[in-house]
C-alpha cells in the first residue's frame, strides 16, 4: 500500500552528521507510524527509531539518543533521519519501515541507504 525509498547515505568522517530520507509514493505517508532500522555488516538488523503519525511522539534505541533526530513531514510525504555525532559503529545500511495503525509490526520496507562513517 505504500513505497519507501531512502536516500541521503554516504561516506563520513567521525564526528560528522548526514541526514536520511524517506520518500514514500501516493500521499500516504500520514496514515503510518514510521521507522528506521539499520543493519550492520555481520550483524542482524536493529531498531534504531520511531515516530508516529503526527509526528508528536519519538523513541530512539539508547546507543543514538541525543544524537539522532527522527522527523516527517507528512505535507511532503518525507520522513527524515538526522544524524549528528556519528561513530564508527554506526555504519550500516539504514531502512526506512511503515506500519499501519491497526497492525503491531512493520509491513513496508525501503530497499536501505549505506552509511559508512570512517575512523
Amino acid at each position: 500500500q505504500v513505497q519507501l525509498v531512502e536516500s541521503g547515505g554516504g561516506l563520513v568522517q567521525a564526528g560528522g552528521s548526514l541526514r536520511l530520507s524517506c520518500a514514500a509514493s501516493g500521499r500516504t505517508v500520514n496514515r503510518y507510524h514510521m521507522g528506521w532500522f539499520r543493519q550492520a555488516p555481520g550483524k542482524e538488523r536493529e531498531f534504531v527509531a520511531r515516530i508516529d503519525r503526527s509526528g508528536s511522539s519519538t523513541y530512539y534505541t539508547d546507543s543514538v539518543k541525543g544524537r539522532f533526530t527522527i522527523s516527517r513531514d507528512n505535507a511532503k510525504n518525507l520522513v527524515y533521519l538526522q544524524m549528528n555525532s556519528l561513530k564508527p559503529e554506526d555504519t550500516a545500511v539504514y531502512y526506512c519501515a511503515a506500519r499501519s495503525t491497526d497492525r503491531p509490526l512493520y509491513d513496508y520496507w525501503g530497499q536501505g541507504t549505506q552509511v559508512t562513517v570512517s575512523s
